[in-house]
C-alpha cells in the first residue's frame, strides 16, 4: 500500500489506516476473534497506523487490539491512542488525569511506548487547558520517551488554529480530523495550506459520514439533519443502480488528496478491511466520483458541529 509521510514526524503511514473504535463493539456486537483477525488482516495487507482510544466500548478496544498485537513485533505498526475522554461526557484532560490515561493504555494494549497520543474530542475542554496545561504534560511525556509524537482530534474545524496558533511550534505534530473531508464535504481540505504551514501531519477519518454514505444508513444516533441524510441516500442509489459500492469511492476520494497523511477506516469484519484494500488500491473511478458529487451538490460543505458553545463551528446548511 502506499505511503505518506505523516507531517514533520518522519513517520511513513500507510495512505489507508486502521480506525480500532469497532472493535469496542460501538456500531454493532462484534465477536473479539473475528475483530482480531480484522487486525491481523489489516496489518497482513499493507496498513501500518492503527488509532484507537480508552473511550471506544469503554477501554474495551483497546483491550481487544492489545490482544491482537501481542507476539506481532512492534516496528510493524504506528500505534495512536488517545487521553481526555474516558465515557458518555466524562472528559478530563488535567495534566495528573492524562498521565495516568497513558499508563492504563499501555497496559491494556501490552505496549512500552505509544507512537502518537492525542487529545481526545477537544470541542468539548477548554482551550485555555488544553494550550496550557494538557499539551505541556504531553510534551514532558515526550520528553521521557514515554510517546514519540503529540496530536489533538475533534470534529469542529476552528478548534485545530485556536490551539495550534497559540502553542510553540513542533508542541503538536498532528491533527485528526472526522466527517471532514469525504465526498459531501470537503472543508478541511481549505485548512490544509494552514496546517501545512505549522508542519503538522493531517489525519482524516469517517470518509462515510460515520454510515451517512453507505448502504446500511446512518444509526439512529447520527447528528446529521434529514435533508442531509436524504441527499445522501439518493448518492447511495445512484451507485447501487450502477453497480458499485459507494464506499469504495468515498475511500478512493477520501486517500487521493495528496495533503492529507491517510484516512482512517473501522471495521471488526476481516471480509470489510480485505474489500476497503481493494478499493483503495484500485484504478481511481474519477468520472463516478464527480456524479455522486453532483448529486451530493446541494448539501455540499452542509455540516453538523457539537461540543462547548466557544468550540463550535458555525453551521452551514
Amino acid at each position: 500500500m502506499h505511503t505518506r509521510k505523516l507531517g514533520h514526524t518522519g513517520l511513513d503511514v500507510s495512505i489507508l489506516s486502521y480506525g480500532a473504535s469497532s472493535l469496542g463493539s460501538v456500531f454493532r456486537p462484534t465477536d473479539d476473534a473475528e475483530a482480531i483477525r480484522s487486525v491481523h488482516v489489516a496489518l497482513d495487507l499493507g496498513i501500518n497506523f492503527i488509532d484507537v482510544s480508552p473511550y471506544y466500548g469503554a477501554t474495551k478496544a483497546e483491550t481487544v487490539l492489545g490482544r491482537a498485537l501481542k507476539g506481532i513485533p512492534r516496528e510493524k505498526y504506528i500505534l495512536a491512542t488517545k487521553v481526555g475522554q474516558y465515557g458518555e461526557g466524562e472528559f478530563d484532560f488535567s495534566s495528573a488525569r492524562v498521565t495516568r490515561s497513558l499508563d492504563e493504555s499501555c497496559a491494556r494494549l501490552g505496549v512500552e511506548t505509544i507512537d502518537l497520543l492525542q487529545c481526545h474530542d477537544i470541542e468539548f475542554a477548554d482551550i485555555d487547558q488544553i494550550v496550557n496545561e494538557t499539551l505541556p504534560a504531553l510534551v514532558r511525556l515526550r520528553e521521557a520517551g514515554r510517546i514519540r509524537f503529540i496530536g489533538i482530534t475533534g470534529l469542529p474545524l476552528r478548534i485545530f488554529p485556536a490551539v495550534l496558533d497559540r502553542v510553540g511550534p513542533g508542541v503538536v505534530d498532528t491533527v485528526l480530523s472526522f466527517c471532514r473531508y469525504e465526498l459531501n464535504d470537503t472543508a478541511l481540505a481549505d485548512m490544509v495550506p494552514y496546517l501545512q504551514s505549522k508542519d503538522v501531519g493531517i489525519i482524516n477519518a469517517s470518509p462515510t459520514g460515520m454510515g451517512l454514505l453507505t448502504e446500511r444508513g446512518v444509526p439512529a444516533w447520527h447528528p446529521a439533519p434529514p435533508r442531509m441524510v436524504e441527499v445522501a441516500r439518493e448518492a447511495v442509489k445512484f451507485c447501487r443502480a450502477r453497480g458499485v459500492d459507494i464506499v469504495k469511492l468515498a475511500i478512493q476520494f477520501a486517500i487521493s488528496h495528496p495533503g492529507i497523511a491517510t484516512t482512517l477506516v473501522g471495521s471488526a469484519s476481516p471480509e470489510n478491511i480485505r474489500k476497503n484494500i481493494v478499493y483503495a488500491e484500485a484504478p481511481l473511478e474519477q468520472e463516478l466520483i464527480d456524479e455522486v458529487r453532483a448529486i451530493l451538490r446541494p448539501i455540499h460543505n452542509h455540516n453538523f458541529t457539537r461540543g462547548r458553545p466557544e468550540n463550535r463551528d458555525p453551521i452551514i446548511g
